[in-house]
């Protein structure tokens, strides 16, 4: 039987299993040349995958899922084959965001399907690079693998006819991981409109972080999310961002604290703030 691993590895651990047959290294390096960043460097054995057209859906009308709504899992499971990761592979994930951008995307996504052995390095392309991982710029070719059969995504999601609902319930929770200057609607650099939904608690990503950029210890995480929880069960707690990106970095934060993960508006602000809803600021 594949035993899960924890949710995240250090650097050091990752140098001891590099020799292992099984490993995928995984660069989900997002933003501006993210691609041309990793053809000049990234770890040695390092895949790239792209956050917008393998790890999301993107539609036109942006009102429809948000920014980046999920991909079918028809697709999902060819770009994994393609990838050359099967059900035995442990997967490393790294970005040059402390794994807050599309490392954590990637992780939720494969938890998502029952993949076991996935875990996301802490603190990403810097620390790897500080320990002294080797690095290059050569382009592994992918394992030829049987396609990766996926049934239906297991963790939990919702949609915005259920966030609504939550909003109006004092008894569920919702928990945007936004900037808080985004979330107090003094700034929108991204979307259309700066704010955030109505009855929604701020909980900004970057707080699972120490200064250094390293995950806080799992101890520290778990009395930091059961206080913010305050008794409420998994099933009644949605957290979303922007896009359905970084929302997954709190998620992943949540898993390696020991706790049940809540569910992921993936729609999240991208959406919400298209559809005209209701909409907070600090002001109001």
């Amino acid at each position: 039987m594949i035993q899960d691993t924890l949710p995240i590895i250090q650097a050091s651990e990752l140098m001891t299993i590099y020799h292992r047959d099984n490993l995928v290294i995984v660069d989900v390096s997002n933003g501006k040349d993210a691609r041309l960043k990793y053809d000049k460097s990234h770890l040695d054995r390092a895949l790239f995958v792209d956050m917008n057209t393998q790890l999301a859906d993107i539609k036109n009308d942006l009102s429809d899922g948000g920014r980046h709504p999920l991909p079918t899992i028809e697709n999902f499971a060819k770009a994994l084959t393609s990838l050359g990761i099967s059900i035995n592979s442990h997967i490393v994930i790294y970005d040059d965001k402390n794994g807050s951008n599309a490392a954590a995307r990637f992780w939720w996504m494969l938890k998502s399907i029952g993949h076991k052995k996935v875990q996301v390095l802490d603190g990403g392309f810097q620390a790897a690079q500080n320990i002294g991982l080797p690095i290059n710029s050569n382009i592994t070719i992918p394992k030829s693998v049987e396609s990766y059969k996926i049934d239906n995504w297991l963790l939990p999601l919702t949609d915005i006819s259920e966030v609504e609902q939550f909003a109006k319930n004092k008894r569920h929770l919702i928990i945007d991981v936004r900037d808080n200057d985004r979330y107090n609607g003094d700034k929108e650099p991204i979307d259309l409109i700066a704010g955030h939904i109505p009855g929604a608690k701020n909980i900004p990503f970057t707080e699972n972080l120490d200064k250094d950029g390293f995950f806080l210890k799992a101890t520290e995480l778990n009395l930091k999310y059961k206080m913010a929880f305050a008794g409420i069960e998994s099933e009644n707690i949605i957290i979303h961002c922007g896009s359905g990106v970084t929302a997954c970095h709190s998620l992943l934060a949540i898993a390696y604290a020991g706790l049940d993960i809540p569910k992921l508006y993936v729609g999240s602000w991208s959406e919400w703030s298209r559809k005209n809803k209701p909409i907070a600021t600090k002001n109001n």
